[in-house]
Order: C-alpha cells, then structure tokens, then sequence
C-alpha cells in the first residue's frame, strides 16, 4: 500500500487509512487530512443515507476529512458522492473554490 510504504520510509504519522493522494490533496486543501472510511464509520448525514438504501455499510467506499464534511470523489464509491452532493457535505474541489476553503 502506498500509504503505508510512506509512514515506514518516516512519513510522518501517515497511516494505512491515509488516502495515498494526499500530497495532491495537501496542494488543494491544506488544512484538511483524508483518510478512507466505511460508510458506517463515516457517519454520514441521514438523508443520504437514505439514498444509498442497502448498500454495504461496512464498505470501504468514501475517502474524507470527517472533521471537516469534505469528502474526494476520486476514491469515493460514485454512490456515495452523489449521495453527498444534497447535503452539506462537499467535494474538495468545491471546498476549496467556493465552500469554506475558499473563504481563507
């Protein structure tokens, strides 16, 4: 795994739950630290959950900044994004052009 060949080299804290495009991710949102989660450790808002109906909920399926409601699309499961995209949740790109990343 990238992610953990990062942390042995001394990465720096990086975990095996660090997206391995964090360095891509740091360039558009430094502030923010992604990491891949289940749907169900993820916690995700209500009404999209209802949106996703049955899908797994121990699912490895969304790469995210749970602190922060930011999730990647790139490495998060299309259900789950478009899902997402009707909450307050948003999508990095968006975050750092026009959500709160953008007011800095």
């Amino acid at each position: 795994m990238v992610a953990g060949r990062y942390a042995a080299e001394g990465g720096g804290g990086v975990s095996s739950r660090t997206c391995p495009d964090w360095p891509e991710l740091t360039e558009i949102a430094p502030d923010l630290q992604f990491k891949h989660y289940t749907v169900a450790e993820a916690r995700l808002p209500a009404d999209a959950l209802v949106q996703l109906g049955d899908f797994p909920q121990a699912a490895v399926a969304i790469c995210a900044d749970l602190d922060k409601n930011v999730f990647y699309a790139v490495h998060t499961d299309p259900q789950v994004a478009e899902a997402l995209r009707d909450t307050h949740w948003y999508e990095v790109r968006e975050w750092a052009t026009s959500g709160q990343g953008g007011a800095a």
